[in-house]
């Protein structure tokens, strides 16, 4: 190795030392945090006629699933499953009212949650 060589060498070590923050006792600066954007709201995985009441659609009896249905203020689990039980054995519903051939909807209690279903 040549002495300029030598020379270069030891100037670029000894200046790589002196302006390295950990030469000085200094902790890296922490990498600036980017706040997270904002996500776009959530698209329903459901068909679009079996959307919850709670979007300010209209349930479908004919093809909602369980969940679509229990999310009819009024219709629990039981009344659910009886409703596609009905569906599987009977065919699609001709009307709303067609629930009340279903044990355990009267009625009285169909009035209760009608306006939050359709065919």
């Amino acid at each position: 190795m040549k002495r300029w060589e030598k020379h270069f060498f030891v100037t670029a070590l000894a200046a790589g030392l002196i302006w390295s923050p950990i030469a000085w006792g200094q902790q890296q600066m922490p990498k600036p945090t980017v706040p997270p954007m904002p996500t776009a709201p959530a698209v329903p995985t459901t068909p679009a006629d079996a959307v919850t009441p709670a979007m300010g659609a209209k349930v479908n009896i004919n093809s909602a699933d369980e969940a679509g249905l229990m999310s009819v203020k009024g219709i629990g689990k039981s009344k659910a499953k009886a409703i596609m039980e009905y569906r599987q054995k009977n065919g699609p519903f001709k009307s709303v009212d067609d629930l009340t051939k279903i044990k355990g909807i009267k009625e009285k209690s169909l009035q209760k949650f009608k306006n939050q279903l359709t065919v």
